[in-house]
């Protein structure tokens, strides 16, 4: 029996799931070195992404409990063991891009972690370079403009891969005013995973709602929803190009925008979604930017109606699209509802009948937040970073 041709022995691997490549490194050295080559593991990730296959949700429970649910069976939650290791410690996802997740503690400290690989690396600590509040006094959070005495702060994540430099890139941007100081101090850091270093870039020229947020990625940029002004009126999408580094507004769809009580922003196929809920809390819209930056090219995907909600308040978020894309899967939150009383939930939205389908996960706790991740190789040692600009063809 002749030996398989090593292009066939790749194209069958990047097939497989990291949890099998990760075992098949044993069956031999070049087994082993064809699997941990950076072609290989931009080759398997291509792929996954393409074919919309070896990707999972991610549950935390209560701040500290991490949960995986494979998207291909839905059906049962894994533990996961994240690597901060504390149980009684605040841990917050601040965004999840090609299998590497930035996760922030209670004491700011900031790491990236592939939990497929089980790899981890602890960010350098970032100073603020401009004057923070002084010791003892509260961040007030709850509204736009701070009461005398107190200093508010808000603070912008977004994490996410650059393909000009081949790099992943964290952005931080904070802005704090109060105190009887009527300037807004600002300033916007990029961490470089490939240089391992922070670094300042140039000012953001808008106003962040007083609150921790996490960009979205979409089309290779972060976005967040800010003001164009320092008074609180309307909320406008603004997106961070990670190539270019500049910031740029998006125009909204216009239908029925004035008429809505809350948005939120997600991303799903790559594209940026918007979720415009309205005032009686059971209507919910989901809008799409087919073609990024063109206000024309707002569709809606999704018109969502579930009056037995009343008065929990759900908040359908968009996940992701089915294998085939004739389905969407939604996580149906309930914000405002006590966290004992709490059961959040997935559902198939059925884009052509408009039909919910419940999704039935064995394990999951009743209450969590949820990202997409897809399970990767892609290492955090920066010696081991790739050099190609552009992902390989399958």
């Amino acid at each position: 029996m002749g030996r398989i041709p090593h292009e066939t022995t790749i194209d069958i691997l990047c097939r497989l799931s990291v949890k099998d490549l990760l075992r098949f490194k044993c069956v031999s050295k070049p087994w082993c070195s064809s699997i941990e080559d950076p072609y290989f593991i931009k080759f398997h990730l291509s792929h996954s992404l393409k074919t919309n296959t070896n990707h999972s949700l991610i549950l935390r429970h209560r701040e500290y409990h991490f949960f995986s649910v494979n998207c291909d069976s839905l059906e049962t939650t894994q533990i996961l063991n994240h690597p901060f290791g504390e149980p009684k410690r605040t841990i917050q996802i601040l965004g999840s891009c090609n299998g590497l997740l930035a996760l922030v503690n209670d004491d700011d400290s900031i790491l990236l972690w592939n939990p497929s690989t089980r790899e981890s690396q602890v960010l350098p600590s970032n100073e603020i370079e401009f004057v923070s509040p002084p010791p003892g006094i509260w961040l007030y959070v709850s509204q736009r403009s701070p009461p005398s005495g107190y200093i508010a702060r808000s603070t912008y994540y977004g994490f996410g891969y650059d393909p000009i430099s081949d790099d992943y890139k964290l952005v931080r941007m904070i802005q704090s005013y109060g105190l009887h100081d009527e300037n807004v101090h600002s300033e916007a850091k990029v961490y470089s995973l490939r240089s391992n270093r922070w670094r300042r870039i140039k000012d953001f020229c808008f106003y962040l709602n007083f609150s921790r947020e996490i960009g979205i990625l979409a089309n290779n940029a972060l976005h967040w929803m800010v003001f164009r002004t320092p008074e609180p009126l309307n909320k406008e999408l603004v997106g961070f190009d990670l190539g270019s580094e500049e910031f740029r507004f998006l125009e909204l769809p216009d239908c029925y925008l004035d008429e809505a009580f809350f948005f939120d922003i997600k991303a799903m196929g790559g594209d940026i979604c918007l979720t415009a809920t309205f005032r009686d809390f059971i209507n919910v819209d989901v809008w799409i930017m087919k073609d990024y930056g063109v206000k024309e090219s707002w569709i809606k995907l999704i018109s969502y109606y579930e009056p037995e909600s009343i008065p929990a308040s759900p908040f359908p978020v968009p996940l992701a699209f089915s294998k085939n894309g004739d389905k969407v899967l939604l996580f149906i939150a309930y914000k405002w509802c006590h966290s004992a009383t709490r059961t959040d939930k997935f559902v198939w939205y059925d884009l052509e009948s408009q039909r919910v389908e419940k999704v039935e996960i064995r394990g999951p706790p009743a209450s969590f937040d949820v990202d997409l991740y897809v399970d990767s190789l892609v290492p955090l040692n920066t010696n081991d970073l790739m050099f190609y600009n552009e992902m390989p063809e399958d």
